[in-house]
């Protein structure tokens, strides 16, 4: 059984420089807003699904997504923004999945600013 150590915290917060210390001292590190990106990278199924979804025009000429445009189009329709969650969670939970399963460190430190975004205290 491998350990999850979770971090995280708002923008600017110090979640990156905490990251990189573990990351010195050799522990694995698995960071939820680069695997985000990673799935809407040029040619990844989901920036396509967007594509049609959402409509062409979400895609730049260089065949990355237009993270503007569809952020203004999510936070404008909560079913869009529902509809994107549906999609890009399942897949950023897969591969942070196969990342810890991947570990090679007695634990990982799983950076994931939004873990606890909806609780309050």
């Amino acid at each position: 059984m491998r350990y999850i150590v979770a971090l995280t915290g708002g923008i600017g917060s110090g979640k990156s420089t905490v990251a990189n210390a573990f990351a010195d001292l050799g522990i694995n590190v698995i960071d939820a807003d680069i695997i985000a990106r990673q799935v809407v990278e040029p040619g990844a199924p989901a920036l396509h699904a967007i594509a049609d979804h959402f409509g062409a025009n979400m895609i730049a000429a260089d065949g990355t997504l237009q993270r503007r445009a569809l952020r203004e189009r999510i936070f404008a329709n909560p079913e869009e923004k529902n509809w994107l969650n549906a999609l890009l969670h399942p897949l950023i939970q897969q591969e942070t999945q196969h990342q810890i399963q991947q570990a090679t460190s007695p634990y990982v430190l799983w950076v994931v600013p939004l873990l606890v975004e909806k609780l309050t205290v």
